[in-house]
Formats: C-alpha cells, structure tokens, sequence
C-alpha cells in the first residue's frame, strides 16, 4: 500500500511538473494545492469558453436585430418615397388639368376672336359690295 502512494505521488510530481524532493506530507499538501489551483484555473477557462459562446451568439442575435430593423427602415423609406411619388403624380395632373382647362379658354377666346375678325371682314366685304353698287 505504501509503494502505491509513493507512485502516486510520483506520478502527480511528474504531471505537475514538481521535481524538487520535499518531505512525503509537504509534497502532498503542494501537490495538493497545485492540483486544486489547475483544476480552478481549469474551471475558469471553461467559464470563460461559455461566456465567450453566449457574447458569439448575443452578437449573432444582434446583427440579426440590426438587420431586420434595417428592412423595416426600408420599407419606411420606400413607403415615405412612393408616398412622395404619389403626391407628385396628383400635382401633376392637377397641374395638367389646370394647363387643360386654359388651354381651352384660351382656345375658346381665340375662336371668338379669330369669329369677331371674320365678322367684321364679312361686314367691310359687305360695304365694300354695297359701296360698288351704289356709286353711279
């Protein structure tokens, strides 16, 4: 049984790395201590390895976040911009109509015109007529 503990403890001086020669119960107490400050080290590393997973997959979840608050700013701004476009199809075609509507008075206040010349051509043809008749 004392041979298995000497083994031991020689195979834990091996895997710790410890080769000075110190008496059986302190080396014990140092192997010990080491063994324990590894397996804290070890427990902390593997913390670390689950913290550094959670902040890969809060950052995944993020960048999706940031995505699909960018296709909703997207479709906001195209909304907003057919919105515009829309508005300025209407004034468009109210400009349009309005341009319809004075091209038609116009039209119209040209064909009276163009009618009250052709009158008054008529009327002087008529003098004219007259006039010719009526000189001996």
């Amino acid at each position: 049984m004392f041979l298995r503990v000497q083994k031991l403890t020689y195979l834990l001086f091996k895997l710790t790395g410890i080769q000075n020669k110190m008496s059986e119960s302190q080396s014990r107490y140092s192997i010990v201590e080491r063994l324990t400050q590894k397996k804290l080290n070890i427990i902390t590393e593997k913390s670390n390895l689950d913290e550094e997973l959670k902040l890969k997959q809060q950052d995944v979840e993020q960048l999706k976040k940031d995505l699909d608050d960018w296709d909703k700013d997207i479709q906001k701004d195209v909304e907003r911009k057919r919105r515009l476009k829309k508005r300025e199809i209407e004034l468009a075609k109210f400009a349009s109509e309005n341009a319809k509507q004075r091209k038609d008075s116009k039209e119209k206040a040209f064909d009276e015109k163009i009618k009250t010349i052709e009158l008054a051509l008529e009327r002087i043809e008529e003098i004219s007529k007259t006039s010719l008749t009526n000189t001996p």
